[in-house]
């Protein structure tokens, strides 16, 4: 994948990671994730055993927490909403940085989640995406604590709740909701350490329902509109919006049903909309669209039958069912900067910068300096029952991360490179 050319990394930057990398706690906390591979992928498989539909993630949430406690965290709780938040406190005097790897998975309660071991590869649904990240986050506490890392700035060890669909990264999103103050995030989600988030793709979603008596075929046509064919029209419409290709900008109406039987006019009909875009004006405008072409095509079904009013006449129902917010980062974000400079102490070859839809969104859209960084291995078949996990060079992932976040908020006789916002 072909990647942008970039300016260069603030050498002051570059020179902080480098300096927490050859210190000697740094360079033992390097050591310990290549030393722990085994302890770590015993944990993923250890998580992934534990159910955690959206929605319902509370087991694997205590489980979380009992590590995050065990491995030295003193200030650890289950939130309101379900997310496990642990301290690490710092001196006092520096950024505070989130690092959130979420605990749901899109498979439901019931899905046989345990783990089959060929060789080096680990097969179960659920075991890279987000497993993983959740053996990351717990590899990168231990790296500190066993390390005896002291920090300027504090550290939240965060597992969130409601990443996959319909969660609608609930739990990024309340995290970020300026009840805790946030200098920094980074979302530890997919197994590519090549690839670093610069921006968040945004997601609306609508549910629309379009509702009347309905009838017979034969002996209510022309008395009747069809909620099928007014969705049709819509949908007639939508079809052929154009959108920018930069910022890219898409929709598509994902499913659509509604309707009794073949011979009846239908009473109901109902389609989700999802819509994306890394811009947050140009998601709204396309939304706007969006919605206003289901307006127009119920009022075009009804007066085609010469309905205003009265028992037959169709009514539209809008339900938003997913709002990820979209956000970019410029490339001098402090984030995407130490990323990368330890990508390049790391040995790690910048491959893909691109946006995606993550936990990070919710701080993006919010210009918290913010990424999503990746954990290391090989995850395949994510959101299906045939999904593994290839366990290669897996210890890259906790090292590309701790360093980032070492620097960010001070580490090791350096000073933070993220700064600490107002408010």
């Amino acid at each position: 994948m072909s990647v942008p050319q970039l300016p260069a990394v603030d050498s002051i930057i570059t020179e902080a990671v480098a300096a927490v990398a050859a210190s000697e706690k740094g360079r033992r906390a390097l050591q310990i994730a290549l030393d722990e591979v085994d302890r770590a992928m015993l944990e993923q498989i250890e998580l992934c055993e534990i159910e955690a539909p959206t929605f319902a993630e509370e087991k694997r949430a205590a489980r979380l927490a009992e590590l995050l406690r065990a491995y030295g965290l003193k200030d650890v709780v289950i939130d309101p909403i379900g997310n496990v938040v642990g301290r690490r406190p710092g001196r006092g005097n520096g950024p505070v940085l989130a690092l959130g790897a979420h605990m749901d998975s899109v498979f439901p309660a019931g899905t046989n989640v345990k783990v089959r071991r060929e060789g080096n590869r680990y097969i179960a649904p659920g075991i890279g995406d987000n497993c993983t990240g959740l053996r990351t986050l717990l590899q990168i506490l231990r790296m500190f604590e066993i390390a005896g890392i002291e920090t300027e700035g504090d550290i939240l060890f965060v597992g969130t709740v409601g990443e996959e669909g319909n969660g609608d990264i609930r739990g990024s999103k309340d995290l970020c909701n300026g009840k805790r103050h946030l200098d920094g995030f980074i979302a530890i989600d997919s197994t590519d350490v090549g690839r670093i988030l610069r921006g968040a793709t945004g997601s609306h979603r609508w549910r629309i329902s379009v509702d009347g008596r309905g009838g017979h075929s034969y002996a209510k046509f022309g008395a009747c509109p069809s909620a099928v064919h007014a969705i049709c029209r819509a949908g007639a419409k939508i079809a052929d919006f154009e959108v920018p290709k930069d910022p890219k900008t898409t929709f598509t109406i994902g499913t659509m049903k509604g309707g009794t039987s073949v011979n009846t006019i239908a009473a109901h009909a109902e389609v989700d909309v999802d819509m994306r875009s890394v811009d947050n004006d140009e998601l709204l405008k396309l939304e706007a669209r969006v919605l206003k072409a289901f307006e127009e095509a119920v009022a075009e079904e009804n007066a085609r039958w010469g309905i205003d009013g009265g028992e037959y006449e169709l009514k539209l129902t809008t339900t938003q069912i997913g709002n990820r917010p979209a956000g970019m980062r410029p490339d001098s974000c402090p984030v995407l900067q130490t990323a990368r400079a330890a990508q390049s102490q790391l040995g790690i070859e910048l491959t893909s910068y691109v946006c995606s839809s993550t936990d990070a969104n919710a701080p993006m859209s919010l210009g918290i300096p913010s990424t999503c960084l990746s954990t290391g291995g090989i995850g395949v078949n994510a959101h299906s029952l045939t999904e593994y996990f290839d366990m290669v060079d897996t210890h890259l992932g906790p090292q590309l991360i701790f360093l980032t976040a070492a620097a960010l908020v001070g580490a090791c006789g350096v000073k933070p490179v993220l700064p600490v916002r107002e408010g």
